[in-house]
């Protein structure tokens, strides 16, 4: 059976996840991972995500896959023994002197994407050095995954969804060129998703924010558009591959809710042995739902081509609005109390966010305010009925279609 394997910045993307299928949860912690910006997690709060994890049945990965000094590897050393107390489940790891270190730990290793990954004789070579299963590079095509699968003396990994970067297993120097922050360290700017103009030794220039097609993506010659590979689940799963990875460690909670759910619906379908049957059916409405949040556009990478096709900004078709708190929940009625301090009306959708609660959707369908029932609040306390579970402090959104608020 394939392991589907979410990302998670927060404790409430960890939730998202668990609460949505995925089997394993990837987080990172500061210094060592390749969302050092925005996707830390305390070093203590591993332990209370590890048993989370593993009171659901799930596991938990550790990203660990910069590139260090010696002086980041001494201090790496003192928190593995911490990770290891937590019975994390495995690292993930691309420094090879990290591995080295951590090949002496209970933790299994896992090879980061960032090792580039392209044949079976790497893959021979890691296991030599107590890597257990390797994420493979995201330039190579199906073709090239099922013949490695077949000898592969390890677990491979792949990615199915996601952000794809212009440089090869990311490994870019432009953030460093413009603003002296390394993208190998986890500090990446992401210049690259930038409009950008060509300029010759000869001084001419090839504008691409007005080009003569009026294609406008062309604009983004160096941002490729996201990954999307939930059309192909049976041709993935086929292929033997051992897990699937979605990216996305610097995503809200609701974008690992909505990836995580899709994904494991589609191969619960395939498993059930109905993907011929009714894939014409929930194809549609899995890409409703992905489209709905962040994405640049979708494309299959690496999978059957070279992908050409270059990305906008942002395509999802909704956005949260900010609109209040939870700050009581009465489980027997299944009513919360809610702080609002913006509209709120029946018939709209709500997201609630929280550490425990992950990411849930809601259609308002019932509130009240002293007992009367009302159609609309604009701020104060009102009594909102919800079919999912819901925690004093958890924060809710309104999604607000994107075309509806341009309109206004």
């Amino acid at each position: 059976m394939v392991e589907l394997l979410a990302p998670a910045k927060d404790k409430r993307c960890v939730s998202a996840a668990i609460n949505n299928n995925a089997d394993s949860v990837y987080v990172g912690i500061t210094d060592y991972n390749m969302r050092a910006n925005v996707a830390n997690i305390n070093l203590d709060d591993i332990g209370d995500i590890a048993i989370q994890c593993h009171d659901n049945g799930k596991k938990v990965y550790v990203c660990t896959n910069t590139i260090v000094s010696d002086n980041q590897l001494e201090k790496y050393k003192r928190q593995l023994e911490k990770l290891e107390s937590f019975d994390v489940d495995a690292l993930i790891i691309s420094d090879i002197g990290m591995i080295n270190v951590a090949r002496n730990s209970s933790i299994d290793l896992h090879l980061s994407v960032q090792a580039n990954i392209t044949n079976v004789e790497a893959l021979k070579a890691y296991k030599e050095l107590g890597v257990s299963r390797a994420v493979l590079s995201r330039e190579l095509s199906l073709e090239d995954i099922k013949r490695i699968k077949k000898k592969s003396p390890i677990e491979i990994e792949t990615f199915v969804h996601g952000a794809m970067c212009v440089a090869i297993s990311g490994r870019c120097f432009l953030s460093s060129y413009f603003y002296d922050r390394n993208a190998n360290c986890g500090e990446c700017l992401q210049p690259c998703r930038q409009q950008w103009i060509i300029r010759s030794t000869e001084d001419k220039e090839l504008i691409l924010e007005t080009p003569e097609d009026n294609d406008i993506e062309k604009s983004r010659l160096l941002s490729p558009r996201d990954m999307c590979m939930i059309e192909y689940v049976p041709q993935l799963i086929e292929a033997g591959i051992d897990a699937f990875k979605i990216e996305g460690r610097a995503r809200a909670p609701d974008y690992v809710a909505t990836v995580t759910k899709c994904y494991s619906d589609a191969i619960g379908l395939y498993q059930s042995g109905k993907w011929d049957e009714l894939s014409g059916e929930y194809i549609p409405q899995w890409m409703s739902e992905l489209t709905g949040v962040f994405n640049r556009g979708f494309d299959t990478g690496f999978y059957f081509r070279v992908p050409k096709k270059t990305s906008f900004d942002n395509q999802a078709t909704y956005k949260k609005v900010d609109i209040g708190q939870i700050t009581n929940y009465y489980k027997k009625i299944n009513v919360a109390e809610v702080k609002v301090w913006d509209e709120v009306k029946i018939g709209d959708t709500l997201i609630i966010q929280g550490n425990k609660t992950g990411s849930v959707t809601e259609r308002v369908s019932s509130m009240q305010v002293d007992g009367e029932k009302i159609e609309s609040v604009n701020e104060g306390l009102v009594g909102i009925k919800f079919e999912n579970t819901v925690r004093e402090n958890d924060h809710v959104y309104k999604k607000v279609s994107i075309k509806e608020s341009e309109m206004q």
